[in-house]
Protein backbone atom coordinates (compact mmCIF):
# COMPACT_ATOMS: atom_id res chain seq x y z
CA UNK A 1 0.00 0.00 0.00
CA UNK A 2 1.56 3.59 -0.98
CA UNK A 3 1.14 5.80 1.91
CA UNK A 4 -1.45 8.32 1.89
CA UNK A 5 -0.34 12.32 2.42
CA UNK A 6 -0.34 14.20 5.39
CA UNK A 7 -3.82 16.02 5.62
CA UNK A 8 -4.24 19.09 6.74
CA UNK A 9 -7.66 20.07 7.78
CA UNK A 10 -9.24 22.66 8.29
CA UNK A 11 -11.59 23.20 11.50
CA UNK A 12 -15.77 23.74 10.77
CA UNK A 13 -18.56 23.95 13.00
CA UNK A 14 -18.97 20.40 13.28
CA UNK A 15 -15.84 19.16 13.44
CA UNK A 16 -15.05 17.13 16.40
CA UNK A 17 -13.31 18.16 19.06
CA UNK A 18 -9.47 17.18 18.90
CA UNK A 19 -7.60 14.77 20.79
CA UNK A 20 -4.41 16.22 22.68
CA UNK A 21 -1.94 14.31 24.20
CA UNK A 22 -1.48 15.35 27.85
CA UNK A 23 0.95 13.24 29.73
CA UNK A 24 -0.14 10.25 30.64
CA UNK A 25 -2.90 11.08 29.52
CA UNK A 26 -5.24 12.65 26.97
CA UNK A 27 -7.69 15.79 26.24
CA UNK A 28 -10.19 16.80 24.19
CA UNK A 29 -10.39 20.22 22.83
CA UNK A 30 -12.85 22.21 20.80
CA UNK A 31 -10.23 24.48 18.41
CA UNK A 32 -11.67 27.62 16.48
CA UNK A 33 -13.93 27.43 13.36
CA UNK A 34 -10.83 28.02 10.73
CA UNK A 35 -8.33 26.36 12.87
CA UNK A 36 -5.97 23.93 10.77
CA UNK A 37 -4.73 20.77 11.97
CA UNK A 38 -1.84 18.87 10.63
CA UNK A 39 -2.08 15.12 10.56
CA UNK A 40 1.12 13.08 10.24
CA UNK A 41 1.36 10.37 7.03
CA UNK A 42 0.39 7.62 6.94
CA UNK A 43 3.15 4.35 8.17
CA UNK A 44 5.20 3.31 5.04
CA UNK A 45 5.19 -0.45 4.36
CA UNK A 46 8.10 -1.83 6.46
CA UNK A 47 10.85 -3.68 4.88
CA UNK A 48 9.62 -7.35 4.94
CA UNK A 49 12.58 -9.71 4.78
CA UNK A 50 14.78 -7.26 7.67
CA UNK A 51 17.61 -9.80 7.71
CA UNK A 52 17.97 -9.84 4.09
CA UNK A 53 18.13 -5.98 4.20
CA UNK A 54 20.68 -5.99 6.81
CA UNK A 55 23.23 -8.29 4.89
CA UNK A 56 23.08 -6.10 1.76
CA UNK A 57 23.56 -3.09 3.81
CA UNK A 58 26.62 -4.68 5.43
CA UNK A 59 27.81 -5.72 2.20
CA UNK A 60 27.28 -2.81 -0.64
CA UNK A 61 28.26 0.07 1.40
CA UNK A 62 27.62 3.63 0.25
CA UNK A 63 30.45 6.49 -0.20
CA UNK A 64 34.05 5.26 0.20
CA UNK A 65 33.65 2.74 2.23
CA UNK A 66 34.57 -0.88 2.06
CA UNK A 67 32.45 -4.02 2.39
CA UNK A 68 32.28 -5.07 6.19
CA UNK A 69 33.88 -8.49 5.61
CA UNK A 70 36.90 -6.65 4.05
CA UNK A 71 37.31 -4.79 6.86
CA UNK A 72 38.10 -7.14 9.63
CA UNK A 73 40.84 -9.32 10.42
CA UNK A 74 42.58 -12.07 12.46
CA UNK A 75 44.31 -9.92 15.85
CA UNK A 76 42.41 -6.57 15.16
CA UNK A 77 40.26 -4.30 17.75
CA UNK A 78 36.71 -4.17 16.63
CA UNK A 79 34.44 -1.76 19.11
CA UNK A 80 30.44 -1.85 17.97
CA UNK A 81 28.52 1.41 19.50
CA UNK A 82 24.73 1.55 19.76
CA UNK A 83 22.75 4.41 20.24
CA UNK A 84 21.25 4.73 23.74
CA UNK A 85 17.84 4.20 25.25
CA UNK A 86 16.58 7.89 24.34
CA UNK A 87 15.99 6.35 20.93
CA UNK A 88 13.44 5.33 19.70
CA UNK A 89 10.46 6.32 21.19
CA UNK A 90 8.59 4.80 22.90
CA UNK A 91 11.54 1.80 23.21
CA UNK A 92 10.15 -0.83 20.21
CA UNK A 93 8.80 -4.17 19.90
CA UNK A 94 11.31 -6.82 20.39
CA UNK A 95 13.78 -7.85 18.53
CA UNK A 96 15.16 -4.45 18.61
CA UNK A 97 16.58 -3.41 15.60
CA UNK A 98 19.77 -2.55 16.84
CA UNK A 99 20.16 -6.12 18.18
CA UNK A 100 19.70 -8.14 15.53
CA UNK A 101 21.87 -5.64 13.42
CA UNK A 102 24.74 -6.18 16.01
CA UNK A 103 24.28 -10.39 15.74
CA UNK A 104 24.91 -10.17 12.10
CA UNK A 105 27.98 -7.59 12.19
CA UNK A 106 29.42 -10.13 15.10
CA UNK A 107 28.57 -13.30 13.03
CA UNK A 108 31.12 -11.72 10.43
CA UNK A 109 33.43 -10.95 12.62
CA UNK A 110 33.66 -14.37 14.10
CA UNK A 111 33.86 -15.46 10.29
CA UNK A 112 36.80 -13.25 9.92
CA UNK A 113 38.82 -14.49 13.47
CA UNK A 114 38.20 -11.68 14.55
CA UNK A 115 37.94 -11.97 18.85
CA UNK A 116 38.87 -8.86 20.51
CA UNK A 117 35.24 -6.89 20.71
CA UNK A 118 33.65 -4.12 22.48
CA UNK A 119 30.01 -3.33 22.79
CA UNK A 120 29.50 -0.06 23.95
CA UNK A 121 26.09 1.99 24.58
CA UNK A 122 26.85 5.43 23.21
CA UNK A 123 25.73 7.85 26.35
CA UNK A 124 27.66 11.10 25.63
CA UNK A 125 26.09 12.58 29.29
CA UNK A 126 23.12 10.77 29.19
CA UNK A 127 22.42 8.40 32.23
CA UNK A 128 23.89 4.79 31.94
CA UNK A 129 21.16 2.15 30.64
CA UNK A 130 19.92 -0.73 33.23
CA UNK A 131 20.60 -4.28 32.65
CA UNK A 132 17.07 -5.02 30.94
CA UNK A 133 17.44 -1.90 29.02
CA UNK A 134 20.67 -2.74 27.52
CA UNK A 135 18.95 -6.93 27.30
CA UNK A 136 16.39 -5.11 25.08
CA UNK A 137 18.64 -2.93 22.76
CA UNK A 138 21.15 -5.72 22.34
CA UNK A 139 18.96 -9.33 22.67
CA UNK A 140 19.87 -11.76 24.73
CA UNK A 141 21.87 -14.08 22.94
CA UNK A 142 24.64 -10.84 22.99
CA UNK A 143 23.95 -9.74 25.91
CA UNK A 144 24.44 -13.37 27.85
CA UNK A 145 28.16 -13.57 25.82
CA UNK A 146 29.19 -10.05 26.11
CA UNK A 147 27.96 -8.56 29.75
CA UNK A 148 29.51 -10.74 31.73
CA UNK A 149 33.10 -10.79 30.67
CA UNK A 150 32.99 -6.86 30.88
CA UNK A 151 32.76 -6.19 27.18
CA UNK A 152 29.38 -5.27 26.69
CA UNK A 153 29.10 -1.60 28.85
CA UNK A 154 27.64 1.85 29.05
CA UNK A 155 30.02 4.49 27.89
CA UNK A 156 31.94 6.45 30.84
CA UNK A 157 32.32 10.39 29.65
CA UNK A 158 33.89 11.22 33.19
CA UNK A 159 36.62 8.33 32.95
CA UNK A 160 39.89 10.01 32.81
CA UNK A 161 41.75 6.84 31.66
CA UNK A 162 38.75 6.51 28.91
CA UNK A 163 39.63 9.68 27.40
CA UNK A 164 41.76 10.56 24.59
CA UNK A 165 42.05 14.26 22.90
CA UNK A 166 42.26 13.50 19.48
CA UNK A 167 43.02 17.67 18.29
CA UNK A 168 41.29 20.64 18.03
CA UNK A 169 39.29 21.49 14.96
CA UNK A 170 40.41 24.24 12.44
CA UNK A 171 37.07 26.20 14.28
CA UNK A 172 38.91 26.10 17.50
CA UNK A 173 36.48 22.78 18.90
CA UNK A 174 38.63 20.30 20.85
CA UNK A 175 37.42 16.50 20.00
CA UNK A 176 37.40 14.11 22.74
CA UNK A 177 36.81 10.36 22.33
CA UNK A 178 36.38 6.64 23.89
CA UNK A 179 40.05 5.72 24.13
CA UNK A 180 38.61 2.42 22.92
CA UNK A 181 37.15 3.54 20.07
CA UNK A 182 40.61 5.54 19.05
CA UNK A 183 42.57 2.40 19.56
CA UNK A 184 40.08 -0.18 17.71
CA UNK A 185 41.15 -0.86 13.81
CA UNK A 186 37.55 -0.35 13.36
CA UNK A 187 34.37 1.61 14.78
CA UNK A 188 30.70 0.07 13.78
CA UNK A 189 28.02 2.17 15.04
CA UNK A 190 24.63 1.05 14.86
CA UNK A 191 21.75 3.96 14.86
CA UNK A 192 18.29 3.89 14.66
CA UNK A 193 17.44 7.69 12.95
CA UNK A 194 13.61 8.59 14.76
CA UNK A 195 14.04 12.52 13.44
CA UNK A 196 16.48 13.91 11.07
CA UNK A 197 18.19 15.58 14.09
CA UNK A 198 20.06 11.74 15.00
CA UNK A 199 22.55 10.10 13.61
CA UNK A 200 25.44 11.18 10.98
CA UNK A 201 28.92 12.66 12.56
CA UNK A 202 26.62 13.20 16.04
CA UNK A 203 26.52 9.61 16.26
CA UNK A 204 30.36 8.94 17.11
CA UNK A 205 31.56 12.26 17.83
CA UNK A 206 28.95 12.96 20.43
CA UNK A 207 27.54 9.92 21.99
CA UNK A 208 31.22 8.69 22.33
CA UNK A 209 32.67 12.18 23.76
CA UNK A 210 32.53 14.01 27.08
CA UNK A 211 31.47 17.26 28.63
CA UNK A 212 34.98 19.12 27.14
CA UNK A 213 34.18 18.67 23.39
CA UNK A 214 30.17 19.14 23.34
CA UNK A 215 29.96 22.36 25.28
CA UNK A 216 31.37 23.23 22.25
CA UNK A 217 28.30 22.95 20.24
CA UNK A 218 25.70 22.51 23.50
CA UNK A 219 25.42 26.09 24.17
CA UNK A 220 23.36 28.92 24.15
CA UNK A 221 25.32 30.45 20.83
CA UNK A 222 25.20 27.55 18.87
CA UNK A 223 21.47 26.69 19.65
CA UNK A 224 20.44 30.28 19.46
CA UNK A 225 21.90 30.07 15.73
CA UNK A 226 20.34 26.86 14.77
CA UNK A 227 17.04 27.34 13.54
CA UNK A 228 15.67 23.86 13.32
CA UNK A 229 17.98 21.62 14.89
CA UNK A 230 16.18 18.98 12.24
CA UNK A 231 17.21 20.65 9.37
CA UNK A 232 21.08 20.29 9.29
CA UNK A 233 21.89 22.99 6.88
CA UNK A 234 20.03 25.31 8.94
CA UNK A 235 21.86 24.18 12.02
CA UNK A 236 24.54 25.92 13.49
CA UNK A 237 24.12 22.70 16.31
CA UNK A 238 24.85 20.28 13.06
CA UNK A 239 27.54 22.51 11.97
CA UNK A 240 29.95 22.44 14.32
CA UNK A 241 29.07 18.75 15.26
CA UNK A 242 30.41 17.72 11.52
CA UNK A 243 33.17 20.38 12.66
CA UNK A 244 34.44 17.44 15.21
CA UNK A 245 33.04 14.40 12.86
CA UNK A 246 35.40 15.19 10.33
CA UNK A 247 38.66 15.58 12.43
CA UNK A 248 37.40 11.97 14.15
CA UNK A 249 37.48 10.53 10.70
CA UNK A 250 41.02 11.43 9.68
CA UNK A 251 41.73 9.54 12.90
CA UNK A 252 39.45 6.72 13.58
CA UNK A 253 37.52 3.65 10.67
CA UNK A 254 33.82 4.18 10.72
CA UNK A 255 31.81 1.99 9.27
CA UNK A 256 28.42 3.67 9.88
CA UNK A 257 25.16 1.71 9.72
CA UNK A 258 21.35 3.91 10.00
CA UNK A 259 17.84 2.78 10.11
CA UNK A 260 14.86 4.54 9.61
CA UNK A 261 11.49 3.43 11.16
CA UNK A 262 7.89 4.04 10.22
CA UNK A 263 5.27 5.47 11.77
CA UNK A 264 3.42 2.91 13.61
CA UNK A 265 3.98 4.00 17.11
CA UNK A 266 1.16 2.41 19.46
CA UNK A 267 0.53 -1.14 20.02
CA UNK A 268 -2.90 -2.80 20.94
CA UNK A 269 -4.97 -1.66 22.71
CA UNK A 270 -3.59 1.80 22.05
CA UNK A 271 -3.82 1.61 17.77
CA UNK A 272 -6.81 4.13 17.61
CA UNK A 273 -4.57 6.72 18.84
CA UNK A 274 -2.92 6.49 15.13
CA UNK A 275 -6.14 7.33 13.73
CA UNK A 276 -7.62 10.38 12.87
CA UNK A 277 -10.83 12.01 15.14
CA UNK A 278 -13.39 11.27 12.31
CA UNK A 279 -12.08 7.97 11.01
CA UNK A 280 -12.35 6.29 14.73
CA UNK A 281 -14.71 3.41 14.96
CA UNK A 282 -17.57 3.17 17.18
CA UNK A 283 -15.25 1.18 19.09
CA UNK A 284 -12.37 3.11 19.13
CA UNK A 285 -14.50 5.92 20.63
CA UNK A 286 -15.62 3.83 22.97
CA UNK A 287 -12.06 2.47 24.29
CA UNK A 288 -10.52 5.77 23.79
CA UNK A 289 -13.38 7.21 26.25
CA UNK A 290 -12.81 4.40 28.64
CA UNK A 291 -9.30 4.36 28.53
CA UNK A 292 -9.27 8.29 29.37
CA UNK A 293 -11.37 7.90 32.17
CA UNK A 294 -9.69 5.19 33.42
CA UNK A 295 -6.41 6.93 33.74
CA UNK A 296 -7.86 10.03 35.09
CA UNK A 297 -8.79 8.03 38.08
CA UNK A 298 -5.29 6.02 38.50
CA UNK A 299 -2.64 7.13 40.34
CA UNK A 300 -0.19 8.80 38.45
CA UNK A 301 2.70 6.66 39.25
CA UNK A 302 0.52 3.90 37.73
CA UNK A 303 -0.30 5.90 34.41
CA UNK A 304 3.04 6.31 34.20
CA UNK A 305 4.50 2.50 34.41
CA UNK A 306 1.23 1.41 32.36
CA UNK A 307 2.69 3.91 29.66
CA UNK A 308 6.36 3.02 30.05
CA UNK A 309 5.36 -0.26 29.40
CA UNK A 310 4.70 0.22 25.81
CA UNK A 311 6.45 -1.21 22.86
CA UNK A 312 5.78 0.09 19.75
CA UNK A 313 5.25 -2.26 16.71
CA UNK A 314 7.32 0.00 14.42
CA UNK A 315 8.71 -1.44 10.86
CA UNK A 316 11.75 -0.92 9.35
CA UNK A 317 11.87 1.68 6.31
CA UNK A 318 15.84 1.42 5.52
CA UNK A 319 18.76 0.31 6.14
CA UNK A 320 22.32 1.66 4.77
CA UNK A 321 25.78 1.19 5.63
CA UNK A 322 29.46 2.62 4.83
CA UNK A 323 30.80 6.54 4.98
CA UNK A 324 29.04 8.34 7.44
CA UNK A 325 28.25 11.20 5.80
CA UNK A 326 26.99 9.61 2.26
CA UNK A 327 25.36 7.35 4.49
CA UNK A 328 23.41 10.37 6.40
CA UNK A 329 22.04 11.68 3.28
CA UNK A 330 20.36 8.80 2.29
CA UNK A 331 18.84 8.11 5.63
CA UNK A 332 17.92 12.13 5.72
CA UNK A 333 15.78 11.53 2.91
CA UNK A 334 14.14 8.38 4.61
CA UNK A 335 13.20 10.09 7.20
CA UNK A 336 11.86 13.00 5.20
CA UNK A 337 9.93 10.45 3.17
CA UNK A 338 7.86 9.24 6.28
CA UNK A 339 7.58 12.00 7.92
CA UNK A 340 7.03 15.51 5.77
CA UNK A 341 3.67 17.34 5.60
CA UNK A 342 3.29 19.97 3.23
CA UNK A 343 2.18 23.27 5.45
CA UNK A 344 1.33 26.57 3.52
CA UNK A 345 2.37 29.69 5.19
CA UNK A 346 2.89 30.23 8.88
CA UNK A 347 0.18 30.98 11.89
CA UNK A 348 0.03 33.23 14.91
CA UNK A 349 -0.92 30.43 17.29
CA UNK A 350 0.75 27.19 17.01
CA UNK A 351 -1.02 24.44 19.39
CA UNK A 352 0.18 20.97 20.01
CA UNK A 353 -0.50 18.15 22.91
CA UNK A 354 2.83 16.56 24.62
CA UNK A 355 2.73 12.86 25.63
CA UNK A 356 4.06 11.33 28.10
CA UNK A 357 7.67 10.27 27.07
CA UNK A 358 10.52 12.03 25.38
CA UNK A 359 14.48 11.04 24.84
CA UNK A 360 15.55 12.01 28.58
CA UNK A 361 12.57 10.53 30.58
CA UNK A 362 12.17 6.55 29.67
CA UNK A 363 11.11 4.81 32.42
CA UNK A 364 11.46 7.74 34.08
CA UNK A 365 9.28 10.70 34.78
CA UNK A 366 8.54 14.28 32.58
CA UNK A 367 10.11 16.63 34.97
CA UNK A 368 9.23 20.62 34.14
CA UNK A 369 12.51 21.24 32.66
CA UNK A 370 11.85 18.40 30.21
CA UNK A 371 8.52 19.37 29.43
CA UNK A 372 9.99 22.63 28.00
CA UNK A 373 12.46 20.90 26.10
CA UNK A 374 10.35 18.06 24.57
CA UNK A 375 7.79 21.14 23.70
CA UNK A 376 10.30 24.31 22.55
CA UNK A 377 13.66 21.99 21.72
CA UNK A 378 11.83 18.83 19.81
CA UNK A 379 8.32 19.28 19.14
CA UNK A 380 8.58 23.72 18.01
CA UNK A 381 11.77 22.67 15.88
CA UNK A 382 9.91 19.38 14.20
CA UNK A 383 10.10 22.12 10.57
CA UNK A 384 12.02 22.71 7.68
CA UNK A 385 12.48 26.07 5.94
CA UNK A 386 10.35 28.21 8.55
CA UNK A 387 8.50 27.61 11.58
CA UNK A 388 4.98 27.08 11.60
CA UNK A 389 4.36 29.99 13.78
CA UNK A 390 5.00 33.27 12.99
CA UNK A 391 8.13 35.27 14.63
CA UNK A 392 5.91 37.26 17.94
CA UNK A 393 3.47 34.18 17.60
CA UNK A 394 1.98 32.10 20.50
CA UNK A 395 2.43 28.56 21.26
CA UNK A 396 0.06 26.84 23.32
CA UNK A 397 1.01 23.18 24.68
CA UNK A 398 -0.72 20.69 27.06
CA UNK A 399 0.68 18.83 29.88
CA UNK A 400 0.02 18.04 33.34
CA UNK A 401 3.70 19.76 34.30
CA UNK A 402 4.08 18.69 37.75
CA UNK A 403 6.65 19.78 39.87
CA UNK A 404 8.28 16.20 40.24
CA UNK A 405 11.86 14.53 39.91
CA UNK A 406 13.05 11.34 39.59
CA UNK A 407 15.09 11.57 42.59
CA UNK A 408 18.11 9.02 40.99
CA UNK A 409 17.80 9.90 37.33
CA UNK A 410 17.38 13.89 37.56
CA UNK A 411 19.34 15.09 40.79
CA UNK A 412 20.89 17.82 39.13
CA UNK A 413 17.84 18.79 37.65
CA UNK A 414 15.94 19.07 40.81
CA UNK A 415 18.86 21.55 41.81
CA UNK A 416 18.76 23.49 38.78
CA UNK A 417 14.69 23.79 39.24
CA UNK A 418 15.11 24.99 42.82
CA UNK A 419 17.93 27.11 42.73
CA UNK A 420 19.21 28.30 39.01
CA UNK A 421 15.84 29.02 37.76
CA UNK A 422 14.53 30.39 40.88
CA UNK A 423 16.90 33.11 40.08
CA UNK A 424 16.71 33.06 36.60
CA UNK A 425 15.50 31.89 33.05
CA UNK A 426 17.85 33.58 31.13
CA UNK A 427 19.97 30.93 29.13
CA UNK A 428 22.94 33.42 28.79
CA UNK A 429 22.70 34.21 32.54
CA UNK A 430 22.24 30.51 33.13
CA UNK A 431 25.77 29.36 31.40
CA UNK A 432 27.14 32.62 32.67
CA UNK A 433 26.89 31.92 36.27
CA UNK A 434 25.91 28.61 36.91
CA UNK A 435 27.39 25.74 33.88
CA UNK A 436 30.69 25.02 35.22
CA UNK A 437 29.68 24.70 38.46
CA UNK A 438 27.09 21.97 37.80
CA UNK A 439 29.61 20.13 35.26
CA UNK A 440 32.37 20.05 37.11
CA UNK A 441 30.96 18.87 40.73
CA UNK A 442 32.06 15.97 42.15
CA UNK A 443 28.63 14.29 43.42
CA UNK A 444 26.61 14.66 40.38
CA UNK A 445 29.70 13.37 38.39
CA UNK A 446 29.78 10.34 41.14
CA UNK A 447 26.16 9.44 40.64
CA UNK A 448 26.72 9.37 36.82
CA UNK A 449 29.55 7.14 36.76
CA UNK A 450 28.36 4.62 39.53
CA UNK A 451 24.09 4.77 39.83
CA UNK A 452 21.97 6.03 36.84
CA UNK A 453 21.87 10.18 36.98
CA UNK A 454 22.20 12.41 33.76
CA UNK A 455 25.16 14.34 34.32
CA UNK A 456 25.22 17.39 36.04
CA UNK A 457 25.42 20.08 33.12
CA UNK A 458 22.40 17.68 31.54
CA UNK A 459 19.58 20.07 32.48
CA UNK A 460 21.41 23.44 31.36
CA UNK A 461 21.54 21.50 27.72
CA UNK A 462 18.06 21.15 27.62
CA UNK A 463 16.88 24.44 28.92
CA UNK A 464 19.66 26.09 26.08
CA UNK A 465 17.04 23.97 23.60
CA UNK A 466 14.36 25.99 24.12
CA UNK A 467 16.80 28.97 23.37
CA UNK A 468 15.65 29.68 19.59
CA UNK A 469 11.67 28.70 19.95
CA UNK A 470 11.55 31.82 23.01
CA UNK A 471 13.47 33.89 20.86
CA UNK A 472 10.76 33.81 18.43
CA UNK A 473 7.92 33.33 20.53
CA UNK A 474 6.08 36.16 22.40
CA UNK A 475 4.26 33.73 25.05
CA UNK A 476 4.61 30.09 25.99
CA UNK A 477 1.32 28.76 27.17
CA UNK A 478 0.73 25.32 29.08
CA UNK A 479 -2.99 24.76 29.34
CA UNK A 480 -3.39 22.21 32.36
CA UNK A 481 -0.30 21.96 34.08
CA UNK A 482 0.74 22.58 38.01
CA UNK A 483 0.36 26.77 38.29
CA UNK A 484 3.47 26.98 40.47
CA UNK A 485 6.11 24.86 37.77
CA UNK A 486 4.64 26.03 34.86
CA UNK A 487 5.53 29.89 36.41
CA UNK A 488 9.07 28.52 37.50
CA UNK A 489 9.42 27.78 33.37
CA UNK A 490 8.95 31.37 32.97
CA UNK A 491 5.58 30.57 30.46
CA UNK A 492 2.07 31.29 31.58
CA UNK A 493 -0.07 28.76 33.07
CA UNK A 494 -4.54 28.03 31.63
CA UNK A 495 -6.49 26.00 33.37
CA UNK A 496 -8.63 25.48 29.69
CA UNK A 497 -8.01 25.79 26.07
CA UNK A 498 -10.71 28.52 26.17
CA UNK A 499 -8.28 30.87 28.63
CA UNK A 500 -5.12 30.11 26.75
CA UNK A 501 -6.84 31.28 23.06
CA UNK A 502 -8.47 34.59 25.98
CA UNK A 503 -4.11 35.17 27.29
CA UNK A 504 -2.77 34.99 23.57
CA UNK A 505 -4.96 37.33 21.71
CA UNK A 506 -3.22 39.95 23.65
CA UNK A 507 -0.20 39.87 21.41
CA UNK A 508 -1.36 38.22 18.46
CA UNK A 509 -5.13 39.95 18.70
CA UNK A 510 -9.02 38.74 18.50
CA UNK A 511 -9.20 37.03 15.21
CA UNK A 512 -5.66 35.10 15.12
CA UNK A 513 -4.76 32.32 12.90
CA UNK A 514 -4.37 29.16 14.18
CA UNK A 515 -2.57 25.54 13.80
CA UNK A 516 -2.33 22.32 15.42
CA UNK A 517 0.35 19.57 15.15
CA UNK A 518 -1.48 16.42 15.58
CA UNK A 519 1.60 14.12 17.03
CA UNK A 520 2.68 11.66 17.98
CA UNK A 521 3.34 9.96 15.64
CA UNK A 522 5.91 11.93 14.00
CA UNK A 523 5.71 14.91 11.65
CA UNK A 524 7.82 17.32 10.08
CA UNK A 525 5.91 20.75 9.19
CA UNK A 526 7.66 21.50 5.62
CA UNK A 527 6.50 25.12 5.51
CA UNK A 528 6.60 26.84 2.71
Amino acid sequence: MSPRPGLVLEVERTTPPILFHHGEGFRFEKLPTGSRVVYPNEPLEPIKDVDSAIRRALLNPLGDQKPLPDLMFPGMKLTIAFDDVSLPLPPMQAPDIRGRIIEKVLDIAAAQGVDDVHIIAALALHRRMTEDELRHAVGDRVYDAFAPHGLLYNFDAEDPDGLVELGTTDHGEEVVLSRRATESDLVVYVNVNLVSMDGGHKSVAVGLSGYKALRHHHNVHTLKHSKSFMDRPASELHTRTWHQGRLVAEHLNVFQIETTLNTETFPSPFEFLQKREWEMTVRDRALLLGTKKSLERMPRRVARRIFHSMRAPYGLTSIQAGEVEAVHEVTTANVMAQQAVRVEGQTDILTMGLPYIGPYNVNSIMNPILVACLGLGYFFNMYRGRPPVREGGVLIMTHPTTWEFHPVHHPSYIDFFEEVLADTTDPVEIERKYEKRYAEDEWYRHLYRTSYAYHGVHPFYMWYWTVHARDHLSQVIIVGGETRAVRRLGFRPASTMADALEMASETVGRQPSLTHLHNPPLLMADVV
